[in-house]
């Protein structure tokens, strides 16, 4: 038998549906001081999946994505309505992604001497 140890959140069914292809698993429950940090480290290796996923996969991987973003915004006790509200906000003040503005560098003026 092979072991691979994984130590990462999963969905809550993952358990069960490794079960039923006859796959032991050992589990715990993390504990609700700490699950919003674990939903954090969750949300970077779904977007590293998006990066990495062929077109086939993206509609799967964005909606991991979605799947995590709703549950820290709910452990963090956000309302979505308000997050969506903040998206339109800062697309109000600073634009969309639909162009593909691809910035390249800045140059600050220095600072006048007195």
């Amino acid at each position: 038998m092979k072991k691979v140890v994984y130590c990462k959140l999963v969905r809550d069914g993952i358990p069960a549906h490794l079960s039923n292809l006859g796959i032991t698993s050992e589990t715990s429950v993390i504990p609700p001081n700490e699950i919003l940090g674990h939903l954090r480290t969750k949300l970077v290796e779904e977007a590293r999946e998006v990066e990495r996923s062929k077109a086939s996969k993206l509609t799967q991987e964005l909606a991991d994505v979605l799947a995590v973003m709703e549950a820290i915004a709910e452990k963090a006790g956000i309302q979505w309505s308000t997050i969506i509200t903040e998206k339109e906000h800062i697309e109000k003040e600073k634009g969309a992604f639909n162009n593909g503005v691809f910035l390249i560098s800045t140059t600050k003026p220095d600072k006048p001497t007195k």
